[in-house]
C-alpha cells in the first residue's frame, strides 16, 4: 500500500530512555509521544529516527567543567552551551530508544552529538552551524519536500531541526501531540512555538 504522504518524511527526534521519565535528562511526559508516533508512522514514505550518541567526556556535560552547575550556560569554542547532566552516552541503556517505539517502520537511524567538541541539537547540522549530518542529502536524494517532526525535546532538538528544515527549503510541520519540551528556562516551550510559527513552521494537532 502506498504511503499517504509520498514526498514526506517523519522525523522522530531523540525518543531515548534518558529523555523520558526516569532518565538522566527527563522531559516531562516524554514517554507519551511514543503511542502518537507509532500511530502515524505508517502514513509516511520514510521515517528517520535520530539518536543522541555522546562520548562519555562530551563537552556539553557539566561533569566535565569543574565549578560549573547543571543547566548553567557557558561559552565553549565561541558557541553558547547549556551544561547538561551526563546523558545518552554511547552504548549505555540511557542512549537506547524508549521501549515500545516501533522501530520496524524506521528507514534510517541518524546518530548525532558524536563529536566530543561540538553539541548537536538539530538533525541537520551540529551546533557550529557548519557541520552537516548528511540528513539533507539523504532526503533530497529521495525527493522528499515535506518534513513532519515529532519527539524530544520540543524546545531544543525539535526546535532547531524545524528551523533548519525551513532554511533548507522543506515544508515543515510539527505534530504538537507528538512532542514534549524541557521548558528550560521557564517559558521556553511557548517561546519556541511562537518562533517556529513566525519562521514558517506549521504546528498541527
Amino acid at each position: 500500500m502506498a504511503a499517504e504522504y509520498d514526498n514526506s518524511v517523519l522525523l522522530v527526534i531523540d525518543v531515548q530512555n534518558d529523555f523520558c521519565p526516569g532518565g538522566k535528562l527527563s522531559v516531562p511526559e516524554g514517554n507519551l509521544v511514543v503511542p502518537v508516533i507509532n500511530r502515524i508512522m505508517h502514513r509516511f514514505a520514510k521515517v528517520v529516527a535520530t539518536q543522541d550518541w555522546h562520548p562519555g567526556d562530551h563537552l556539553s556535560f557539566a561533569s566535565g567543567h569543574p565549578g560549573k552547575e547543571v543547566m548553567e550556560t557557558i561559552t565553549v569554542n565561541g558557541i553558547e552551551q547549556v551544561l547538561w547532566p551526563d546523558h545518552c552516552v554511547q552504548g549505555t541503556a540511557g542512549a537506547d530508544f524508549y521501549p515500545g517505539l516501533d522501530l520496524n517502520g524506521v528507514s534510517l537511524i541518524l546518530r548525532k552529538g558524536t563529536n566530543r567538541e561540538t553539541d548537536s541539537y538539530s538533525a541537520f547540522f551540529e551546533n557550529d552551524r557548519e557541520t552537516a549530518t548528511g540528513l539533507d542529502g539523504y532526503l533530497k536524494g529521495l525527493h522528499m519536500d515535506t518534513v513532519y517532526l515529532t519527539g524530544l525535546a520540543m524546545d531544543y532538538c525539535v526546535y532547531y531541526t524545524a528551523l533548519d528544515a525551513v532554511k533548507l527549503g522543506y515544508k515543515t510541520r510539527v505534530v504538537l501531540e507528538g512532542v514534549r519540551g524541557v521548558d528550560f528556562p521557564e517559558g521556553n516551550v511557548r517561546k519556541a512555538l511562537n518562533d517556529m510559527k513566525q519562521k514558517g513552521v506549521v504546528i498541527i494537532e
